[in-house]
Order: structure tokens, then C-alpha cells, then sequence
């Protein structure tokens, strides 16, 4: 029997079920919902929840073990509904059952999310851990070379890449940070609602945009644009390939990040610290630079760090915008690389999963975790502080 059928043979019984349960219990009492203990509803939601998760359960736990019992799924939920109907009394506290159940399921998602966060950080740890064995972790964490090699004598430093990463978020946030700032402040406090309403959603359509497409807008516009304007005029460089090439379109990617958290944050400053600036005498450029920033710094900091986080784990621009070289300089024009690319590039084409250099990509993915790990707890720190500070 094809998987869709026992799927559509489950939800209806699961349909039959809330209609049975629900015309059984007014059947009880002569069609008076006045004599049920809880709303005619409940009892039919309570045997639907009978039937379809000892269905679907069943059905889960199949296809993970026993694809052939998949068929048996339909009959465990016409076992369940029978179950429910019997149970089914005027005095039956079907509300509080089907609470219960309420409260089991949102139980489960929450666990489902904690769980599937220590199971990504348990496999890389797994993997990790077979890396360094084959590899010294002394070489990863302090080597300056970059130098893969799948038929050995590699070198596999981490500080090229780190410096990389950091490197095209320093840049980003300095495009992304003023700009975002600002456009918050005047929007806040400044723009008239007319124009916020206009103004607001299109900058945040910046933050729909797919990733690829700022990657080619990097590639096509805004690398050759530096190159040619910039880099070649000075001598410092003649690829279209640059940490300023990633960094300065990674920093519009971030502007509506920025924008929209700081935004939300300056209005969240009370009135009354307004007020009380006016009332003594301040101009709104000084209630503003004196008054509101000083407030909202906590979450504007908070803001700033989400975003870091969200730059050091970019991808794609990367790659289409500063190019795969793992170098250390200073140069903003030359070819650079980040963490997160080289994590694809090691895991990519044929690739023995045995070796060290395939392995290194779970290293690299764990300290990326555990920097953005750190920045979010210390965003949501300060933010959270912010927050008791003025509610």
C-alpha cells in the first residue's frame, strides 16, 4: 500500500474520530451540551488526538525500522478512536484531557529544538575529536598556513582563515553599523508616520534578498567597480576578488538587520525620558544624543553583535565576492577567504571522509559554533538587561 494512502487513510480516521466523538457525547446526553462536562468539541478533539498519534507514531517509528509495518498504522488508530469512544461519559473530563495533550505537544517541539541542537554539536564533537587525533590541535589553532592536501603533508592553520572571517565582518559592520544606525534614529525619531511606512519596509526588503544575489551583484558590479576605481589606480591589487568586495555588500545585507532591531530598541525608550528632556530646555538633536542613545546603547550593542554573528556565518558573498585565498595581510583589495568557505570546500567532490583533510571541516564548523554561540549569549545578555531596565 503506498505510503500517501496510509498517510490520507489516517487523517481521515482521525476526521471520523472528532465527528464520532463529538455526536457520541451529545448523543449521552440527549443532544444537551448543558449535561457534558466540557464543550461538545473536546470530546471530538480528544478522539481525533486518540486516533492520529498512535497512527502517526507507529508510522514514524516504521519507516525508521520496519518499512513494512507502515500498513499496521491505520489499524492502531481505529484501535485508538474505539478506545476513546468507550471512554466517552457525560462526566469525562475531555477538556482537561485534551490540555493535557495541548501541553504534551508543545512539550515535545521545545524538546525537539533543544535536541536537535546538542545532536548538531554532539556530531561535530564526534568528528572533531577523530580529527584531532589524526591531526595535532597545537598545529590547527595556531598554524599561519593554509595548505590542503589530499595526498599528504598538509598544512591546515586556522589563523588564516579566522583573520579572513574577522577581517570581512570588521568591514561589513562598518557599512553596516552608521548606516543602519542612523536610518533607525531618523526613522524613529525624526521621520513623519507617513514616510516610516513607506520607508521601513523597503529597507527591510534588503533582508529577503537571497544571499547569491548579493553574491552576484559582488562578482558582476561591485568587485570590478573597486578594482578599476580603486585598487589598480593605487597599485594595490588587480583582482575583482577583495575582502572590500565581500565586505562592503555583506554590510548592506546587514543594514536592515541593524535597522530594524535598533529602530524597535530607540522606541522602546520611555516617553517620559523625552519629556523630561524637553521640558529642560534640550533641542531633539540633544534629547536624542544625549538622552535616547545613552538609553538604548545596551540594545543597539546587542543589535550590533547579532549581526556579527550573522556576518561571520555568510557564505555564498564570500565566495563569489573575496574568492578562496587563505592568506594573512592587510591589504582590502587582495583575495580573501573565511571560515564557512572552506568548510564547503573541504566537504565537496571526492573526498575520502577518513582523512584529516576532509575531518577539518568539523573542526572549523565547531569554533564557528562556539564564536556565534558566544556572541548570541552576550547579545541576548545585554539586550535581556536592557529590556528589565526600562519595562
Amino acid at each position: 500500500m503506498p505510503l500517501l494512502w496510509i498517510i490520507a487513510a489516517t487523517l481521515a480516521l482521525g476526521a471520523a474520530g472528532y465527528w464520532l466523538g463529538r455526536a457520541r457525547a451529545l448523543h449521552l446526553t440527549g443532544g444537551s451540551p448543558a449535561a457534558l462536562h466540557s464543550l461538545p468539541h473536546a470530546y471530538g478533539a480528544i478522539t481525533a488526538l486518540a486516533a492520529l498519534i498512535p497512527g502517526f507514531a507507529l508510522l514514524v517509528l516504521a519507516l525508521m525500522a520496519w518499512p513494512g509495518g507502515t500498513i499496521l498504522a491505520p489499524v492502531l488508530a481505529v484501535i485508538g478512536l474505539g478506545l476513546a469512544l468507550i471512554r466517552i461519559t457525560p462526566e469525562f473530563r475531555a477538556r482537561t484531557a485534551l490540555e493535557r495533550c495541548i501541553l504534551a505537544g508543545l512539550i515535545t517541539a521545545s524538546s525537539i529544538a533543544i535536541l536537535t541542537t546538542f545532536g548538531i554539536v554532539a556530531s561535530m564533537l564526534v568528528e572533531t575529536a577523530d580529527f584531532f587525533s589524526l591531526y595535532p590541535w597545537q598545529q590547527f589553532f595556531f598554524g599561519l598556513e593554509w595548505i590542503p592536501s589530499f595526498e599528504g603533508g598538509s598544512e591546515l592553520g586556522l589563523i588564516p582563515l579566522l583573520w579572513g572571517t574577522l577581517y570581512i565582518t570588521f568591514i561589513a559592520l562598518l557599512v553596516a553599523v552608521p548606516v543602519g544606525l542612523f536610518a533607525a534614529i531618523y526613522m524613529a525619531e525624526y521621520a513623519g508616520p507617513r514616510f516610516r511606512a513607506i520607508a521601513k519596509p523597503l529597507i527591510e526588503v534588503l533582508a529577503g534578498i537571497p544571499t547569491i544575489v548579493y553574491g552576484l551583484f559582488a562578482l558582476v558590479t561591485v568587485g570590478p567597480l573597486l578594482r578599476d576605481w580603486f585598487a589598480a589606480p593605487m597599485g594595490l591589487g588587480t583582482s575583482s576578488s577583495s575582502v572590500m568586495t565581500a565586505g562592503l555588500v555583506m554590510g548592506i545585507m546587514l543594514i536592515p538587520f541593524v535597522s530594524s532591531l535598533s529602530d524597535d530598541i530607540i522606541n522602546a525608550v520611555p516617553q517620559s525620558l523625552r519629556d523630561g528632556a524637553y521640558g529642560l530646555g534640550a533641542t531633539q538633536s540633544e534629547t536624542v544624543r544625549q538622552v535616547i542613545l545613552p538609553a538604548a546603547l545596551p540594545g543597539i550593542v546587542g543589535a550590533v553583535l547579532l549581526a556579527t554573528s550573522r556576518a561571520i556565518g555568510e557564505t555564498m558573498i564570500v565566495v563569489m565576492g573575496a574568492g578562496a585565498a587563505a592568506r594573512l595581510s592587510l591589504n582590502p583589495f587582495e583575495a580573501m577567504t573565511t571560515v564557512t568557505v572552506k568548510i564547503v570546500g573541504q566537504l565537496t567532490g571526492d573526498t575520502d571522509f577518513s582523512s584529516p583533510e576532509a575531518l577539518v571541516a568539523f573542526a572549523l564548523g565547531l569554533t564557528l559554533f562556539a564564536i556565534t554561540l558566544c556572541l548570541n549569549i552576550l547579545a541576548l545578555y545585554i539586550v535581556r538587561r536592557y529590556r528589565e531596565q526600562y519595562e
